[in-house]
């Protein structure tokens, strides 16, 4: 970390505080407020929750700001784990005797369309001493310090890399509190990271590539080419869909003996419906995948069909598919690496819209 640079903004953070006590009372208020509303949360009220008591622990959440309808994305994680295993894991997550980093994974694990963003919001508002909340501004203020090993991607985001990035954050509120800070903790960190470290074109620039951010290893490539990245990315094709004005499902049946990954789907009117088809690919049978996308085509709602995957695979796909005439004019690519970068976008566009507050909760 270049301690140099972090010294400077602090000062200048600091100065910024002294000069709008308002400013700083509203803050230190609002930070009050959500860690009081998060710790009230005990493993026993948790497991213990209605589907509204969901609604109404993930609703408050800042990463929950790029929804304007809060509600799908509740009703998508209780629906996709099951209230009862959802319960249980938050509990083990939030209070679980293990140590953070087997509990994190242990969660990323076995719950789905909850990722690190909404996890790390949860941990840091319950235990602000000890757990950092990581998003896209947090990545852009420590890569500007200069921060080594920051996961790009939340398929990168282990609970090691986690913990490891708490230990950065706890050495900045060490910083600040030697620079004449009181009451510092790591949700403290989290604000001066958003007021002060976002002086960089990074935010905009995430996806591309950067002297300061290396790509993932061979072997971690190898690692993610796994479930998890597959389940991320199909995932990250239905918020996109979602995003567009679409409908959007995944694991959907759309014909007979085709289950695929995701759908988006569109009513025209009174005339019908019309159905894109994204099948993630990053291991196992390309025939297989084909075989599947042909059978989708037997819907004729179907007007398209989408293989997600990497450079390699698309390109041994077009060639496996350029022999099937049916489907060679349907068949469309796309490179996983471009979903991630197309759903960062999207949700901060969609995020600064919804912070407007355009349309009310409940509308």
């Amino acid at each position: 970390m270049n301690t140099a640079l972090l010294q400077k903004h602090i000062q200048a953070y600091i100065r910024q505080l002294s000069k709008d006590s308002k400013l700083t009372q509203a803050d230190i208020q609002q930070r009050e407020e959500r860690m009081g509303f998060y710790q009230g949360w005990t493993a026993a009220r948790i497991k213990s929750m209605t589907p509204d008591d969901v609604a109404q622990y993930l609703s408050r959440l800042w990463a929950m700001l790029i929804w304007g309808n809060k509600q799908y994305v509740v009703d998508k994680v209780i629906n996709t784990n099951g209230l009862d295993k959802f319960r249980q894991e938050l509990a083990e997550l939030v209070w679980g005797q293990a140590p953070l980093a087997a509990r994190w994974d242990r969660f990323r694990d076995n719950i789905k369309s909850v990722g690190p963003a909404m996890m790390s919001e949860i941990l840091c508002h319950t235990h602000p001493d000890t757990c950092m909340l990581w998003n896209r501004r947090a990545f852009v203020g420590l890569n500007y310090l200069e921060v080594p090993d920051l996961p790009k991607y939340d398929y990168q985001l282990t609970g090691a890399r986690y913990e490891k990035l708490c230990l950065a954050a706890r050495a900045i509120a060490d910083e600040i509190r030697k620079a004449g800070g009181k009451d510092i903790n790591l949700l403290w960190v989290d604000y001066f990271l958003w007021s002060e470290l976002q002086v960089e074109d990074t935010l905009a620039a995430i996806g591309k590539p950067s002297a300061k951010v290396q790509g993932p290893s061979a072997a971690e490539v190898a690692k993610d080419k796994k479930c998890f990245i597959h389940n991320e990315i199909r995932d990250k094709i239905a918020d996109i869909g979602q995003w567009l004005g679409l409908q959007a499902e995944t694991e959907k049946k759309v014909a007979n003996g085709a289950v695929v990954d995701t759908v988006w789907e569109a009513t025209i009117g009174n005339m019908g419906r019309v159905i894109y088809v994204f099948e993630v690919q990053t291991s196992g049978s390309i025939d297989s995948l084909l075989m599947n996308l042909l059978k989708a085509l037997n819907n004729p709602a179907v007007q398209g069909v989408v293989a997600v995957s990497d450079l390699d695979q698309l390109e041994k796909i077009k060639k496996e598919a350029s022999g099937i005439h049916s489907l060679s004019g349907k068949l469309r690519c796309w490179n996983y690496e471009e979903v991630m970068k197309v759903h960062d976008a999207l949700s901060s566009v969609s995020g600064a819209i919804n912070a407007l507050g355009l349309v009310p909760q409940g509308f």
